[in-house]
């Protein structure tokens, strides 16, 4: 069944939780507008990658502030919401991310894999992954960095799990100093997301937010949106603007084949079924 898919290249600002959350509200009220079935948000989206107020204000998953406001966004507006958030999990934070039903329920709950080392201090590993079996299709969750773990390794499960389409909230981030004429950004994205969509015949999409990275060993870096759609045929589908200011809220139609080209989502310990 074809449907619309909303990227939210929003602003994400280090430590501006309640800011943050109004603005990945508003983006959910603006795609569910648009007619888009599913909302696409940013990685870190409430606390900000690499920010220490996670300390403080990092909440849990299904039942903390950030993802209870997420939840009620969903069902307000009838939508599927796939967002990155800061996990508290008992004397542990991890870098999350969630599939939020239409009804408001998490359908999905991922721990970052494949973190960045300069991360390390902050965030622990999750150590699984699942898909969604939906309405829309069968879903699979990363974040950022998991898609391009060695080997293409998790998107690569996902696939063999009988992922139709991959959600990736992002932050991907440059130097103060790049120059994005000499050096188009998003290379590795194209390069890594190309090769999995195509031999398994799904799409890959990563929605990145736009913004200063204020701490943590990139601090001073550019998050830039960029944000990307590829195609089963590895070709782009839509491909977001470039710049620190650069928000916005991109659309794309997403037709998913009958049956993905390889898996069929049987590892049941890991599939979570919608009713």
């Amino acid at each position: 069944m074809p449907f619309k898919l909303a990227l939210a290249q929003m602003p994400v600002i280090g430590g501006r939780v309640e800011e943050n959350l109004r603005c990945a509200s508003q983006s959910i009220a603006q795609a569910a507008a648009a007619g888009a079935a599913i909302v696409l948000l940013p990685e870190a989206l409430d606390c900000g990658w690499c920010h220490s107020s996670a300390l403080a204000a990092a909440g849990s998953i299904p039942d903390g502030n950030a993802c209870l406001r997420l939840r009620e966004a969903a069902k307000s507006h009838h939508i599927h919401v796939c967002a990155g958030l800061i996990e508290r999990a008992d004397d542990q934070l991890f870098n999350s991310a969630v599939l939020i039903s239409p009804e408001g329920e998490v359908l999905l709950h991922h721990r970052k894999l494949n973190e960045l080392a300069m991360a390390h201090h902050l965030y622990a590993c999750g150590d699984c992954l699942a898909v969604a079996h939906t309405p829309l299709g069968t879903l699979g969750l990363m974040i950022c960095a998991d898609g391009f773990a060695p080997g293409q390794s998790i998107s690569r499960a996902l696939g063999m799990m009988g992922a139709q389409i991959i959600l990736s909230p992002c932050a991907w981030a440059v130097p103060p100093d790049h120059d994005n004429v000499k050096e188009p950004y998003g290379q590795l994205w194209l390069d890594h997301y190309g090769v999995v969509a195509k031999e398994f015949g799904l799409w890959i999409a990563g929605a990145s937010n736009v913004g200063l990275v204020s701490e943590g060993e990139w601090s001073g870096h550019k998050c830039i949106g960029c944000s990307l759609v590829m195609a089963p045929d590895g070709k782009p589908a839509l491909s977001g603007p470039y710049g620190v200011d650069a928000d916005g809220l991109l659309l794309v139609d997403i037709e998913l084949s009958a049956q993905p080209l390889r898996g069929d989502g049987s590892c049941t310990a890991q599939v979570r079924e919608l009713a």
